[in-house]
């Protein structure tokens, strides 16, 4: 088979034209660094890589325009990957960053939890089920939650103060308030002994 020709594109793609016909469009990048360039030979086996190899390039260029305005999971990367450029070279394209450290679900989870703690005041109950929802192993969550998980009843006085102050003089307040703490993530005994606490329970 020949190349007959090559045609730039958009978005840093070019198109390859092989006996006459268009066969396939390749990241440029890819193509200039395979060596094939108009009047080149190309067998079937050769294409093939250089389909797989640009689907490669691409799937990294994409994870680091991810990676540029904020830390994510590998699961998070995989979830946008994987459906436009296939399991093979998504999963090709995590790991050389994950090799340039570039991804890592520790660091990800250790500040994201810290995140969820201290800024949204999530329990750990709540911040564990964000964790899980970013792909991040269990084992991991509960490690990181043990270490960094602030004491909860001083955290649920803290967001009685900020957020429902105004809930405590009624029990349709109260109850409110104690809906919201538990949507957060915060278990019954701790609200109940941060009621104490505060003299909204005796």
């Amino acid at each position: 088979m020949l190349i007959t020709a090559i045609e730039e594109r958009k978005k840093g793609m070019s198109a390859l034209f092989i006996d006459g016909e268009y066969a396939v469009s390749i990241d440029t990048v890819t193509l200039v660094s395979s060596g094939k360039r108009q009047g080149s030979e190309i067998d079937d086996e050769e294409l093939y890589e250089l389909i797989r190899a640009s689907k490669i390039n691409r799937a990294k260029e994409k994870a680091l325009y991810l990676i540029e305005y904020r830390q994510r999971s590998r699961h998070e990367i995989e979830e946008k990957l994987i459906p436009l450029y296939g399991e093979e070279a998504g999963n090709a394209a995590i790991e050389r960053l994950e090799q340039l450290g570039l991804i890592d679900d520790e660091s990800f989870a250790r500040e994201y939890a810290r995140q969820l703690l201290e800024n949204k005041k999530f329990g750990v109950k709540r911040a564990a089920f964000e964790l899980m929802k970013k792909g991040i192993d269990r084992d991991l969550i509960d490690e990181i939650l043990e270490e960094a998980a602030p004491d909860p009843v001083e955290q649920i006085i803290k967001v009685i103060e900020k957020k429902y102050s105004r809930c405590l003089d009624d029990e349709k307040g109260r109850n409110r308030m104690i809906n919201g703490l538990r949507t957060m993530g915060y278990c019954w005994d701790d609200i109940k002994q941060a009621m104490y606490e505060i003299g909204v329970m005796e």
